[in-house]
């Protein structure tokens, strides 16, 4: 289970961004309609917008 842990942290920190942009063009292009690949990409965007709100309140208490 720590394994899988473990690959997962790994596979969202490094491609939540290329993914977060190529699954979009892939529906337009005539992907399929898949609820798991869907799912991941609502979990990139909720990881991508912790970062971008985890560096939004790191800049606010260094001022």
């Amino acid at each position: 289970m720590k394994d899988l842990y473990g690959s997962s942290i790994l596979f969202f920190y490094f491609l939540k961004w290329p993914y977060s942009f190529g699954y979009p063009i892939l529906y337009m292009n005539g992907l399929n309609q898949n609820d798991i690949l869907n799912l991941l990409w609502f979990l990139c965007l909720a990881l991508i917008a912790k970062d971008f709100i985890g560096m939004w309140k790191n800049k606010k208490t260094k001022n």
